[in-house]
């Protein structure tokens, strides 16, 4: 069981590293590609507000990584019940503010964790 949920922490972490990467340096030159709804002139003017919430998606993927590093087992899944706790919230809001397939994404994969978590 440890071992799917260390698979499962690193996946989201990745998830979260990925979207530092595609919001802080992929913003205008991917971006457009991926998000075909949002009108293109409008990459440009809000790079700099991707590259903010990129370095939030960067500090969630930071805590989870730490969680490998921590020897004490209560330790390591209070701080992996946390850090994805936010993963989940950002993932709802998301749904709710933006398109419903974030939670799938982002949220649902962090759930399921906590849950393995909480009845390993």
């Amino acid at each position: 069981m440890n071992l799917i949920i260390n698979i499962l922490i690193a996946f989201v972490a990745f998830l979260h590293l990925y979207f530092l990467y595609f919001e802080m340096f992929a913003w205008t030159t991917k971006g457009p590609k991926i998000f075909r709804n949002f009108p293109k002139d409008l990459f440009e003017p809000t790079k700099s507000m991707a590259a903010n919430q990129g370095l939030y998606n960067g500090f969630l993927a930071a805590g989870l990584i730490w969680t490998f590093f921590i020897s004490n087992a209560i330790w390591k899944d209070n701080v992996a019940l946390f850090f994805l706790g936010c993963v989940v919230v950002a993932g709802i809001y998301g749904s709710i503010s933006v398109s419903k397939k974030i939670f799938i994404i982002q949220g649902l994969p962090a759930l399921i964790t906590i849950l393995l978590i909480l009845f390993s």
